[in-house]
């Protein structure tokens, strides 16, 4: 699982995307924790769209990210979970 709190900006895409990538190796889905981060940009979206690409990920959003989610219609695009909980013991499709 790796988890994302706080703001999301440029400096923490990276370190986004290598603890997505680390955790793809260890498990399958990766879970995205989500749920503490208070603001996203459109870097934090493409990073989110762009690894969905590469791994099987879901998402476990903070309210303000699901409404940027619902937004932009990525919502549709990724594997969207109401819980951690949830995320780890679902198996069917998102939302």
């Amino acid at each position: 699982m790796v988890v994302a709190r706080s703001a999301s900006d440029m400096d923490t895409m990276e370190l986004l995307g290598n603890a997505v990538e680390s955790a793809a190796r260890d498990q399958s889905p990766v879970v995205l924790d989500a749920s503490g981060v208070t603001f996203a940009g459109s870097m934090f979206l493409t990073r989110l769209l762009r690894a969905k690409h590469q791994v099987s990920l879901r998402v476990v959003p903070s309210q303000e990210l699901l409404q940027i989610l619902e937004l932009t219609g990525a919502v549709t695009l990724l594997d969207v979970r109401a819980t951690v909980t949830d995320a780890f013991l679902w198996h069917g499709t998102g939302h």
